[in-house]
């Protein structure tokens, strides 16, 4: 099918979506669930394909957010079971006023209609983003990259059979066929088709749709996180938390791309830093960490020096700029500079400096003595998430269900004119 042919049928079947009740809805999910496991030898067939042919041409960082296993299948299904369990945010009265004429008027929730999400290579992507539609009563579009389309189909195959199941129609949830950038501008241009653009991937991608699309647009993070040490942390905590930011996952959009570390305690911290991020990773037969280090850092521990490229770069890698600051104040102003507003972190035991902190950083998360990895739908008891966003009209942070809401004012009466 082409582009318009398949906005044509996902417009058509956003009514029966809107229309669903909470059973039948949760019934969907449910049986969207079980599909994709009993699907799982075909996914698994097909996502091997992909890496296959992606292998060598991205990094091995990249390789593994393509990548699917027996494991990684069944946390994809439990998310779509958790949104099942989770509060149907359609038909919620947001607010109630009863005017003295004697009319009532409520705020409503409503769903968007036809939410359309373009993504790179994370095929878990395409059953997060349908699970959340169909729950919040939307229908949606899916345009991935080329590196996971294999994967996604074969996800998407399944999910359509479980939507089908609970007798909902198929072709509320849709993998566009073509995958060249034609695709992509379908999409943000699909006035009368498209009601919320989603895109989900690098820095190149989120521009092309914030400049190009016609259609409404949250621009969702590239994520320059930081981790701010201050001279009252823990040090042993704020290593822990660095090596999970950093080295946990460092192709996603929450880890660690920063370190900024108070002068008074740089030159005792950076070389335990060093010693946990590089040598150890090495004993332990892991990928080290290459820290850039700014000239004061670069004072204290060997590295390689940070141009200034490298405090605004999401490495997405096994990367991390590190800088000396005289104060939280210098760390706050360095991260106005430079952060994309996705999430930030402070370790201190001090509560003026985590206060100061958390009101004068304008981030979508912002955390005290926690990893800035938590900055996820499922951990934020969303269930799963359609992606970060980094604005603040009209979602901000993780975007759950309500998120994929808009709403309307039913007003009730017995006859009142005006």
């Amino acid at each position: 099918m082409t582009t318009q042919e398949q906005l044509t049928a996902v417009k058509a079947a956003k009514p029966a979506l809107a229309a669903a009740g909470t059973e039948q809805k949760n019934q969907a999910l449910l049986a969207m669930a079980d599909a994709l496991l009993a699907d799982a030898a075909p996914i698994l067939a097909a996502n091997q394909e992909d890496l296959d042919a992606a292998r060598g041409t991205i990094s091995e960082v990249m390789l593994d957010r393509l990548a699917l296993n027996q494991a990684r299948l069944e946390g994809m299904a439990e998310g779509m079971r958790q949104v099942a369990a989770l509060p149907d945010p359609v038909g919620k009265v947001m607010a109630r006023v009863e005017r003295p004429n004697g009319i009532v008027v409520e705020k409503t929730a409503v769903p968007m209609g036809v939410v359309a999400i373009i993504y790179e290579s994370r095929p878990n992507v395409t059953s997060d983003a349908a699970a959340l539609a169909v729950k919040s009563g939307n229908a949606c579009v899916l345009r991935c990259g080329k590196e996971a389309h294999r994967s996604a189909a074969a996800i998407t195959a399944a999910l359509r059979k479980g939507l089908a199941a609970a007798g909902l129609p198929a072709d509320g949830v849709c993998l566009i066929e073509d995958t060249t950038r034609a695709s992509s501008l379908a999409l943000m241009t699909a006035v009368g088709y498209v009601d919320l653009l989603i895109p989900r991937g690098g820095a190149g991608l989120i521009r092309a749709c914030v400049e190009q699309a016609k259609v409404p647009c949250i621009q969702t993070g590239t994520g320059i996180c930081h981790v701010y040490v201050d001279a009252a942390a823990d040090q042993a905590m704020a290593l822990n938390i660095i090596e999970n930011a950093k080295t946990s996952r460092p192709s996603v959009c929450n880890a660690e791309e920063v370190c900024l570390v108070h002068q008074a305690i740089a030159g005792e911290f950076l070389p335990k830093l060093r010693q946990r991020l590089v040598d150890d990773q090495i004993a332990k037969g892991r990928h080290p960490v290459e820290l850039r280090l700014d000239e004061r850092a670069a004072a204290i521990i060997p590295g390689i020096p940070a141009g200034p490229e490298d405090f605004d770069t999401e490495f997405l890698d096994y990367i991390l700029a590190v800088k000396v600051v005289d104060s939280v104040d210098e760390a706050i102003a360095h991260i106005a500079a430079h952060s994309t507003g996705h999430s930030e972190a402070i370790v201190t035991a001090d509560e003026a400096a985590a206060r100061a902190f958390t009101t004068r950083v304008d981030s979508a998360a912002v955390y005290v003595n926690v990893s800035t990895r938590f900055t996820d739908g499922g951990e934020f008891g969303l269930g799963c998430e359609m992606g970060i966003s980094t604005q603040k009209l009209h979602a901000r942070g993780p975007m759950g269900l309500a998120e994929l809401c808009s709403y309307k004012f039913i007003v009730h009466g017995n006859g009142q004119v005006r």
